[in-house]
């Protein structure tokens, strides 16, 4: 076939693009964590979620792909309760978030590990107290069992518990202050952790060991995770599935073998880092 034999690419209209898709059926093998539906979020005249569907299965790892200003940030507020639903569900673990008590919320947010971008530790306080601060203002747990329940987490995210606890943030390297951000979301043993940009200013090495410890965490605490990033490379590392979030819709959702051949043009120029593409250009008229 001749160059001018070729069939022409499809040409992708602004309303194709912004297409949400269906959630495929629950193989028979596995069980939904987090189930959302038709999630909507304005702020005045701006309509950020715009009617999100999207599945999470107990155990796994997915991760939420997006580019700036796709809606990811108020995604994750979300799931954290500190954004209320302004019409749809969101349903994690059993509990409906829509509809919970502020008792309710307490247990929840006890089920609940959440891995900020720049890991959110305190200046102001040591390791010991950083990781140790849920079951101190939470849990009310005594002296040695906060210190011992904190050289556990530390131990599990591979750091050394005993020479670190009495330093402040300042005094660690960027790769150990965000593993002790993921012992402090561990600690209470969550069902749930969620990652905020987890490799965001980080350098190669240290991404590749974030990444390597987002997999032992999986495996060995078998919790569900649910990872927001735009890193293409540690979204094809540690997910099972991968949905792309666009201009507030979900716009491809796949294993991690899918979406590299999924053909949408938005999450194509993403995956290439081609300075051609919808991204970059006007829409198809």
């Amino acid at each position: 076939m001749t160059d001018s034999q070729q069939p022409l690419a499809k040409e992708w209209t602004k309303e194709e693009m912004e297409q949400a898709v269906d959630m495929p059926p629950v193989p028979e093998d596995k069980e939904i964590f987090v189930r959302i539906r038709n999630l909507h979020k304005r702020f005045g005249p701006r309509h950020i979620l715009r009617g999100i569907d999207l599945d999470v299965y107990k155990g796994e790892t997915l991760v939420v792909l997006g580019v700036s200003g796709s809606g990811k940030s108020t995604f994750f507020k979300h799931l954290m309760g500190t954004h209320t639903i302004d019409e749809g569900t969101v349903e994690v673990g059993g509990r409906h978030l829509d509809h919970l008590s502020t008792d309710e919320w307490g247990a929840y947010r006890q089920d609940l590990g959440v891995i900020f971008q720049m890991a959110a530790l305190l200046g102001s306080l040591t390791v010991l107290e950083n990781v140790g601060l849920p079951l101190i203002e939470v849990e009310r747990a005594p002296t040695e069992e906060i210190r011992e329940r904190v050289i556990e987490a530390l131990h599990r995210v591979f750091l050394p518990a005993e020479e670190i606890l009495s330093l402040r943030p300042d005094e660690l390297s960027g790769g150990m202050r965000k593993r002790v951000g993921i012992a402090r979301a561990i600690i209470q043993n969550p069902r749930l952790i969620l990652y905020d940009e987890p490799t965001t200013g980080l350098d190669p090495v240290t991404v590749s060991g974030v990444n390597e410890l987002t997999l032992e965490l999986q495996k060995t605490l078998g919790v569900t995770s649910l990872v927001i990033t735009h890193d293409m490379e540690a979204a094809f590392t540690i997910a099972d599935h991968i949905a792309f979030l666009y201009n507030g819709r979900i716009v491809a959702y796949g294993t991690v073998d899918e979406i590299r051949a999924n053909e949408h043009p938005v999450l194509r120029q993403l995956l290439t880092g081609s300075t051609t593409g919808p991204l970059t250009e006007d829409y198809v008229k």
